[in-house]
């Protein structure tokens, strides 16, 4: 059976980063924003967050291990 090598993952790896990592940056950053004015509007933007920071550790830290 040949092997197949790949070359250079660290596309892939920041691919697989910034999906975990950036929505939730992203609705935290937006949470802080609207904080002052609609504090159950940020109250849920956090919660969303934590809970897309929980998923994507799960299955993207699944597929990188």
């Amino acid at each position: 059976m040949i092997f197949l090598e790949v070359g250079n993952l660290d596309g892939i790896f920041l691919l697989i980063f910034g999906i975990m990592f950036g929505p939730p940056i992203l609705l935290t950053v937006i949470g802080l924003f609207t904080y002052p004015r609609s504090k159950e509007g940020a109250k849920v933007l956090f919660i969303l967050a934590l809970v897309y920071l929980v998923v994507g550790l799960g299955i993207c830290g699944s597929m990188m291990a």
